[in-house]
């Protein structure tokens, strides 16, 4: 059998057996009725059939007997065909097939069958049961000398071989005298039909096979009575019971008239039903108990919470107020010291004309170290968020043509290149495209000034939709140093710069990142030292204002957090 086909053979049989345990035993009890009456019929049959056969044999042997005597005084005188005629006489009766007779040389001497002449081979089964030896057998039971065979008609039949001895009145007859040392003269092979036992055979057999049918029938209707009475219906209460149970229906106990098995098992559960109400009880009362403790401690840490928040809002602000009076104190000295020089400069009758120059020298100063100021405060404004952004759809592509376009002078003079890949048919977003420029402004000044060092810059832009995940992408990569694998997940920490002093504050990045984050958006950055440095902005492809509205109020819980 092939290993599919066994796997099929095993579901087939686990589909056929039934599953429930009454069905089981219904289902094994009559199997084994069934074996068992089956082998009893068989066994009937077989006896019935053998004693049949039994009395037929016997039949036979005294036929061949009578045979025998009715042709002894013909064949003493020799006189071969009134012994023939006797023969073929008997041999008419119904039930006799044929009637031969061989003399000790296995010659066929007389048969009523026209076409049985000539002689038979001595080692043939009919005739091994005498000539299995050298010496050929003389006394032998009746049923060694009985075989059955079929016939050339298919029909069975019964054979009965008789010895003819040489009795004294033969070996000392004048006629045909016989010597006294020979035992047997020859044998009578007589063949009788066995059609009438085959159809009594038949008979019984279906006699038998009705009576056990009757017996399966009627023991199976009896075993599945007494197993459904007995077995089934106080299993199926016991099982309707613990469902109640596992539905926590426990007023009711059990009640079932069973077996001391089942008795036993329906008192187990009535004790666990007992002690599950106990164990409920007490559950309900801890956890009415327990709820009020709760009550009262959620109260407890609704006011700790608010505490814990104020002192967590008080501590951020410190710390910011600390970063931005550091940030802005330097810049603010500077303008101090050089209003100070411009003020000792300045004489009641005007600038003297040799200090005019540095007088604006140092006034161009202040400008710069003014303008730096507020520089950090839009830069801490715009990391605020606090301004109310102005969203529609826009063209991200006409933003970075346009940013580009503001910033490209500069770039010329730090001897960065701009390369752009713009994808032609790229979709319109839904966003801010004053935060969006910012953006754009931010990423590619951080590229340029990371690529100071290499003496000729280059900054490629990108852009191309992500159809998979429904996502707008702008790539910005520079050819810079690389940021440092330690640092990577700092650089969107608020006031965290790897610049020189009075090139940043560390506010670029963290402005970037809130912006894309209020938009429902995600950055990713990959950088490799001496390589250079790939900022990857993904925002949602869809102009819903509830996408918009969604990211803000996240946005700003996080900014409520803080």
């Amino acid at each position: 059998m092939q290993p599919g086909s066994e796997k099929t053979f095993t579901r087939t049989v686990m589909i056929l057996v039934p599953k429930r345990l009454s069905q089981k035993i219904t289902l094994s009890l009559i199997a084994i009725v069934v074996i068992v009456e089956g082998i009893s019929g068989f066994i009937n049959v077989k006896t019935q059939e053998q004693q049949l056969l039994d009395a037929m044999i016997v039949g036979a042997d005294q036929l061949s007997k009578g045979i025998t005597s009715a042709t002894w005084h013909a064949m003493l005188t020799d006189n071969r065909e009134a012994a023939y005629e006797v023969m073929q006489t008997i041999a008419q009766n119904q039930g006799i097939s044929r009637i031969r007779i061989f003399n000790r040389e296995g010659h066929v001497m007389f048969s009523t069958s026209a076409n049985d002449t000539g002689s038979v081979d001595k080692s043939a089964e009919a005739c091994s049961m005498c000539h299995s030896s050298s010496e050929p057998r003389v006394k032998i039971d009746a049923a060694s000398r009985a075989r059955i065979f079929r016939a050339t008609d298919n029909n069975r039949k019964l054979a009965m071989v008789t010895p003819i001895y040489n009795e004294p009145a033969c070996s000392q007859a004048s006629c045909h005298a016989h010597p006294a040392s020979v035992k047997v003269l020859g044998v009578l092979d007589l063949a009788l039909d066995l059609q009438p036992v085959d159809h009594e055979v038949a008979a019984i057999q279906g006699r038998v096979l009705i009576v056990t049918g009757i017996q399966v029938l009627f023991i199976a209707l009896l075993i599945a009575f007494f197993t459904r009475r007995f077995v089934d219906r106080p299993i199926h209460k016991l099982i309707e019971a613990t469902h109640a149970f596992s539905a926590m229906q426990l007023d009711e106990p059990i009640n079932i008239e069973a077996s001391e098995e089942l008795k036993e098992l329906v008192h187990s559960f009535n004790v666990m039903r007992e002690r599950l109400m106990q164990a409920m009880a007490e559950l309900n009362h801890l956890t009415q108990s327990l709820e009020s403790k709760v009550e009262e401690r959620t109260e407890q840490l609704k006011a700790a919470h608010q505490k814990l928040l104020q002192s967590d809002r008080l501590a951020s602000l410190g710390q910011l107020s600390a970063s931005v009076a550091h940030e802005i104190n330097n810049p603010l000295s500077g303008v101090l010291n050089l209003s100070m020089l411009m003020q000792r400069i300045v004489k009641d009758n005007g600038i003297p004309p040799n200090r005019i120059e540095e007088f604006r020298r140092y006034l161009s100063q202040v400008v710069y170290e003014t303008a730096r100021v507020g520089r950090i405060v839009s830069d801490l404004l715009a990391f605020s968020r606090r301004s109310k952004p102005q969203r529609g759809n826009a063209d991200l592509n006409a933003i970075i043509r346009t940013t580009i376009a503001l910033v490209s002078h500069k770039l010329k003079l730090a001897n960065v290149e701009i390369e752009t890949h713009l994808q032609d048919d790229l979709p319109r977003i839904y966003c801010d495209s004053s935060q969006m420029q910012q953006v754009v402004i931010n990423l590619l000044m951080n590229g340029a000034e990371a690529t100071q060092n290499n003496g000729k810059g280059k900054v490629s832009v990108t852009t191309r939709v992500q159809e998979a995940k429904q996502m707008v992408v702008l790539e910005f990569k520079d050819n810079g140093d690389g940021i440092p694998g330690e640092n990577l997940t700092k650089i969107f920490d608020p006031f965290f710069t790897t610049k020189g002093e009075g090139k940043g504050v560390g506010l670029g990045l963290s402005v970037v990142y809130g912006i894309i984050d209020a938009h429902g958006g995600d950055i990713e950055v990959k950088s490799k030292i001496g390589e250079g440095s790939t900022f990857i902005v993904s925002l949602p492809l869809t102009n819903n204002e509830n996408a918009g509205s969604a990211a803000e109020m996240r946005a700003a819980e996080s900014r409520s957090a803080v």
